[in-house]
């Protein structure tokens, strides 16, 4: 008759479920499937955990709750993992993310949009002249990437007031008389 095992599992284990756990010795961190170890990386090894984890839910090894208990992350974190692991498998654990493209705003770019700038055009003017959206000019500006200068003021003749202003204040002028009272 067989007779049942139980695992049995090195002296200072995680347990993650009943079968499963981990051992962090130095700066490598050990799984063990009972007593047999199942992978080991370095522990700042970030792609390597994510890829074990998201496999041994995959696998039916642990559920997502067990995995984020044992380690203390978010559910979401090994969510995304496992997603990861089912579009592109471990390798995807391991290839540079996709970047965005080239920057918008160049040197060239920039130069020719301080220079419309100098010229008192419009920001909204010189984005649409280069052919670049409006909220990236806007954004370089508030940035500090570009310096958009102050409108210059000119003044076309001195500042008078009219009649009616004239009388209202002669009206109101013995309120700013100094009062003097006499006792007599």
């Amino acid at each position: 008759m067989p007779q049942l095992q139980l695992p049995i599992f090195p002296i200072g284990s995680t347990h993650i479920t009943s079968t499963l756990a981990f051992v962090r010795e130095n700066d490598q961190i050990t799984y063990f499937n009972g007593s047999m170890p199942v992978f080991t990386h370095d522990k700042n090894d970030i792609a390597s955990f994510k890829m074990i984890t998201a496999q041994f839910y995959l696998n039916g090894n642990a559920k997502q709750a067990e995995i984020a208990r044992a380690f203390g992350i978010s559910k979401i974190s090994i969510k995304r993992a496992v997603k990861r692991y089912q579009e592109s498998g471990p390798k995807g654990f391991y290839t540079p993310r996709n970047t965005r493209g080239a920057s918008v705003l160049t040197p060239a770019v920039l130069i020719q949009a301080q220079q419309l700038l100098d010229n008192e055009v419009e920001p909204r003017d010189a984005a649409d002249q280069l052919n670049i959206k409006r909220d990236t000019l806007g954004k370089a500006i508030l940035a500090g990437r570009l310096y958009k200068p102050k409108k210059k003021i000119s003044i076309a003749r001195p500042f008078t007031l009219r009649a009616s202003a004239v009388k209202l204040i002669a009206r109101r002028s013995w309120a700013w008389e100094p009062v003097i009272q006499r006792h007599g």
